[in-house]
């Protein structure tokens, strides 16, 4: 059975850090890239990051480059998003999911999953 176990989410105000952690299993981990969406109320799901498993690479979208920071520790099948200087507009709820590749197209970043976690709330307050 596939898992990808989000956890890591709460509260913090503006300038504060948080990491969050995606734990997978079910399915062989150095062959997919993790990646995080957020999606914040009223508005479109959003590409934050991904890393391919493969290849090591990062992608980052252009609102949380300089600021978040993902990585991968292949011996425990997990990912982590370190996430500072963090702004209330970082608010949603973030996902992780797999994916086959994850790369960056003009500004946005492509992932398109064949697995997904539940998400984890993330709030940021001013």
């Amino acid at each position: 059975e596939v898992q990808l176990q989000a956890s890591g989410g709460g509260s913090v105000q503006a300038g504060g850090s948080l990491r969050l952690s995606c734990a997978a299993s079910g399915f062989t981990f150095d062959d997919y890239a993790i990646g995080w969406f957020r999606q914040a109320p009223g508005k479109e799901r959003e590409g934050v990051s991904c890393i391919s498993n493969s290849y090591g690479s990062t992608v980052y979208g252009d609102s949380v480059k300089g600021r978040f920071t993902i990585s991968s520790d292949n011996a425990k099948n997990t990912v982590y998003l370190q996430m500072n200087s963090m702004k209330p507009e970082d608010t949603a709820i973030y996902y992780c999911a797999a994916a086959p590749s994850c790369f960056r197209s003009n500004d946005d970043v492509i992932f398109v999953p064949a697995y997904w976690g539940q998400g984890t709330q993330v709030t940021v307050s001013s």
